[in-house]
């Protein structure tokens, strides 16, 4: 029996425009939206309709705007009557992740994940901290980098995202000093990530501890179907772990491929990315040639895959 799973779009899949179709198009789209901005106190959705892309892109405009933008695509989708057995995303995917499976309540979401990206801004001034995508080296050569590089500076792995794609992040001079040295170890390329700080690193640790104490006043319900988190790249074993984790998960590795790994252990041969962009499905490829891979973030790619899940 073939099993599907929904993965979750991460911050830096937004674009201007994201979501417009959905909103204009299907009634429970636009009430998600409506939802938001009610929850928000302001309209999230203009911005991801229209921009500016300098306010969509401040971290804590674009974290609650992705989340509202997968939960209005993940609407359209469950009005088809279209679930999945298990659920997972990338880093900010993971809260969409956890309103999908009934444990948080979208609207205390679309809060708590605005704060989540006001403190992780705040966290580590601008121009402090980056990231950088490394091309074509393993996991153990990009460790012992980093290792070596940390008398420059902090420099850890932010996100193993698939194999020859890994992500390193921390201060500037450190990056910089690794990505040099990766290349001489033979490293496809390396490539400086548009972000505003070293997410997923030990530097995030301020917004960690701030986050912890707004999760304080978020209730959490119980799981109606698996969630995978990004912590550990295993299922979420009771609820009184979600908080921990999503404290843990500002600073620390996430395990992408490691989750789809064990998504796949489960029985999952589907996998639909819902969000904006299609950065996961690419992931999802190059672990698993043989998976379906579908996603949804308009009219043509939901009705795309609705075609496919029904046949």
């Amino acid at each position: 029996m073939s099993k599907i799973a929904f993965l979750f779009s991460g911050q830096g899949a937004q674009y201007v425009g994201m979501g417009k179709e959905l909103y204009d198009n299907i009634e429970v789209c636009r009430e998600a939206f409506e939802s938001a901005d009610e929850a928000l106190g302001f309209s999230i959705s203009k911005i991801c309709f229209d921009g500016p892309e300098d306010d969509l892109n401040s971290t804590e405009n674009t974290q609650p705007a992705v989340l509202t933008v997968s939960i209005a695509a993940l609407k359209a989708l469950e009005s088809h009557g279209i679930t999945a057995d298990v659920t997972a995303g990338l880093s900010l995917g993971e809260y969409s992740a956890l309103v999908y499976s009934g444990v948080l309540d979208f609207k205390e979401a679309v809060k708590l994940v605005k704060k989540r990206g006001k403190y992780m801004q705040e966290a580590v001034p601008q121009g402090i901290g980056t990231m950088a995508a490394i091309i074509g080296l393993n996991e153990e050569s990009i460790r012992e980098v980093c290792d070596e590089c940390s008398n420059i500076g902090i420099v850890e792995p932010a996100n193993l995202n698939c194999p020859g794609q890994i992500v390193i992040a921390g201060e500037v001079n450190a990056v910089e000093a690794a990505c040099n040295k990766l290349k001489e170890k033979g490293a496809l390329k390396t490539v400086m990530l548009a972000v505003s700080g070293p997410f997923h690193t030990s530097m995030l640790a301020p917004a960690a501890e701030k986050l912890e104490t707004e999760l304080d006043n978020v209730s959490i319900n119980d799981f109606k179907i698996p969630v995978i988190t990004n912590v550990t790249g295993d299922v979420i074993e009771g609820k009184e772990k979600v908080k921990p984790y999503l404290k843990k998960q500002v600073m620390s590795t996430v395990l992408f491929e490691k989750s789809i790994k064990k998504m796949m252990d489960m029985g999952v041969d589907t996998f639909v990315e819902i969000g904006p962009g299609k950065a996961l499905s690419s992931f999802v490829k190059k672990i698993n040639r043989k998976a379906t891979i579908l996603n949804v973030q308009d009219l043509k790619s939901l009705e795309s895959t609705i075609e496919k899940l029904k046949s």
